[in-house]
């Protein structure tokens, strides 16, 4: 489980063994990670296989590759790191699961002092999971949901936030990671079971 709260941007080192693996600078982040552990990758639920250095390498698959971004990125290209909340840590942000829940384009990024305010696309499909002033996971980075439409939400990126993630490096038609909050998707799932 992740909150989040992003602790670094690393950077994507290319992809090995025909996309199976993709490699990534982590930076001092590597140095508290072992293979085994999970690390969050621009919001997908990844495991370390292995480590050289602060480069870590993650095995991923077809479904990771077709349901996120990841299989989009380009070698150089700064990536959203975070690892695992624990029990004594904070939950800063919201609950994230690292499952991403689809992808998305933004449509417009524009400067609103102090920071940057992004309208991102909204899929049909996840438009009953997503509520004004509720939480929203781009690229793992838990953000709340400024304004909505119906085919839209608009995001507000504080400085801080621009400073510590990826984010601010979007551009209109970027394409980005969802995972809606998960609190609402048990609770739409509930309501809209069919009595038996």
């Amino acid at each position: 489980m992740f909150t989040g709260i992003i602790a670094r941007t690393g950077v994507f080192k290319g992809f090995r063994q025909g996309r199976r693996e993709m490699a990534v600078d982590a930076g001092e982040l590597a140095g508290r990670v072992a293979a085994g552990d999970s690390v969050a990758v621009h919001g997908a639920c990844l495991t370390v296989v292995s480590k050289d250095g602060t480069v870590l390498a993650f095995d991923v698959s077809q479904e990771t590759l077709a349901k996120t971004t990841l299989g989009g990125l380009r070698p150089g290209d700064a990536v959203n790191l975070e690892l695992p909340v624990t029990a004594e840590g904070f939950l800063g942000g919201h609950i994230v699961t690292g499952h991403v829940d689809g992808t998305a384009r933004v449509l417009r990024a524009v400067a609103r002092r102090p920071g940057r305010r992004l309208e991102i696309a909204l899929p049909a499909a996840l438009r009953p999971f997503v509520v004004a002033k509720g939480s929203v996971a781009v690229d793992g980075a838990s953000l709340t949901v400024a304004g909505l439409k119906l085919a839209s939400f608009e995001v507000e990126l504080i400085p801080l936030t621009l400073e510590r993630t990826a984010l601010g490096r979007l551009r209109p038609g970027d394409a980005v990671n969802l995972e809606c909050d998960i609190l609402g998707k048990y609770v739409y799932n509930y309501f809209s079971r069919k009595p038996r």
